[in-house]
């Protein structure tokens, strides 16, 4: 047997085949990467985003997973906090009784204790659909007297809210990476 035969068969072979692999790899991602300093041979490439890529984290990575994690979040606050509504508030009218509506000052009072983000979930709220009130945003003292209105039953807002935890959690990657090892 040959010097070179039993060479390319060693495990230490294998390991520096490796370490040229990640090596490379790491340059090219090095390259394509605008915040580093290494400009490669031809300098920094322009980077290919289509339309569905900008301002998106890519597929399968550390920080798409942790953007899907905080939009389940979210949404268990926002159900928390129509549920509040749904169990403080008064109700609408006799004709529709699960739709209910609370005063802003009263709810900030109820709220707060839970969740300090009572103004940014509202506005989230708002944004679904789910919730109702007048003017831009809410402040405390100012708006006190502004009602809050449920604009649908909560086992709507909860079957509405705990679909779109389901399908988020669906397309989690069960085995995230970090971006620059993508």
């Amino acid at each position: 047997m040959s010097n070179t035969e039993e060479t390319s068969d060693s495990p230490l072979s294998s390991k520096v085949a490796l370490f040229n692999e990640n090596a490379k790899s790491h340059i090219a991602s090095q390259i394509a990467n605008p915040f580093s300093e290494s400009q490669g041979v031809r300098g920094m490439q322009r980077l290919k985003i289509s339309k569905e890529e900008y301002g998106r984290p890519k597929a399968g990575s550390l920080t798409e997973y942790r953007g899907k994690k905080a939009n389940i979040q979210v949404y268990q606050e926002m159900l928390e906090l129509c549920t509040v509504i749904a169990d403080e508030g008064q109700p609408l009218s006799k004709k529709e009784p699960e739709l209910k509506v609370i005063l802003f000052g009263e709810l900030f009072n109820i709220y707060t204790h839970i969740n300090d983000k009572l103004v940014g979930l509202l506005l989230r709220a708002r944004k679904h659909e789910l919730i109702q009130f007048e003017g831009e945003v809410l402040f405390q003292r100012r708006d006190d007297n502004v009602p809050v209105f449920l604009q649908k039953p909560i086992q709507e807002i909860r079957s509405i809210l705990v679909g779109k935890q389901t399908e988020i959690r669906r397309s989690l990657s069960p085995n995230p990476v970090p971006t620059g090892l993508l």
